[in-house]
């Protein structure tokens, strides 16, 4: 009977060990940032904690993922600017408040398709070393594959849900979109509007929503906030082309300046 209950123990602790291991919503695999080496990044906030990421397109405009919002409400919503340490003192860090917010007009609680988010600060952005406008691709065409792209973040890190306090970034290939389509990956759910990036133990995911996808110094995706397991090779990461809605964030950002 002490034997019994002996391998009843074992299997519930491998259990357990194998739950922890699963990765849940983290930059995986990645390294902590260079400290505001990604003066564009923001982080989306809601009652002063961090939801999503996010970059600044322009001097008064964050571009994150339409989900990050789904059950807030605009009053709720700041965007912290310049900063690397979300906790800690730091000059270039500043917090504003949200005037505005736009999600896609075609986002959905049930599908990730069109997941996008303008949010309009409350005032233009104090630019500076640490906080700058990042370029994102005009041009309509697919990343080639194999391209490596720069994502960053303040989501999970590690097994256990601990969030890092200091930005974190992860390179990641591009995959092209007929693999990522294939049966035992994403079964045809990948739209022209979409593309992969390989997920092999690196990794974004939840916490990390919302935040730009760096192929060559140009924002070319956002982050979605589809759930999936993060960091499994079967599941790549997905993230929404922006150049597939150039006239959607001119016709939003160039509307509210004129």
């Amino acid at each position: 009977m002490a034997a019994g209950w002996g391998r009843l123990a074992a299997l519930l602790l491998l259990g357990a060990v194998v739950c922890a291991a699963q990765p849940r919503g983290r930059i995986l695999g990645g390294a902590e940032a260079e400290a505001h080496a990604r003066p564009y990044m923001a982080s989306v906030q809601v009652n002063g904690s961090h939801t999503c990421g996010g970059f600044l397109v322009a001097e008064q405009w964050v571009l994150s993922a339409a989900h990050c919002l789904e059950d807030t409400v605009a009053e709720e919503v700041e965007v912290l600017l310049g900063a690397h340490s979300l906790s800690q003192p730091e000059p270039s860090k500043r917090v504003y408040n949200v005037s505005r917010a736009v999600p896609h007009p075609d986002s959905r609680r049930d599908t990730i398709d069109h997941d996008l988010l303008l949010l309009q600060l409350s005032e233009k952005a104090a630019l500076g070393p640490a906080v700058r406008t990042l370029p994102w691709q005009r041009v309509d065409r697919d990343v080639a594959p194999g391209t490596l792209c720069d994502v960053a973040g303040w989501g999970e890190s590690k097994h256990t849900g601990h969030r890092p306090d200091r930005l974190q970034h992860v390179l990641v290939p591009v995959l092209d979109r007929a693999t990522c389509n294939k049966r035992a990956l994403h079964d045809g759910a990948i739209s022209a509007r979409m593309l992969c990036a390989e997920s092999n133990r690196r990794d974004s995911c939840k916490g990390d929503s919302g935040g730009p996808l760096v192929c060559g110094g140009v924002a070319e995706g956002v982050v979605t906030s589809g759930s999936r397991v993060c960091g499994n090779r079967k599941k790549p990461g997905i993230y929404t082309r922006v150049a597939s809605y150039a006239a959607w964030i001119d016709g939003v950002v160039g509307g509210a300046a004129a």
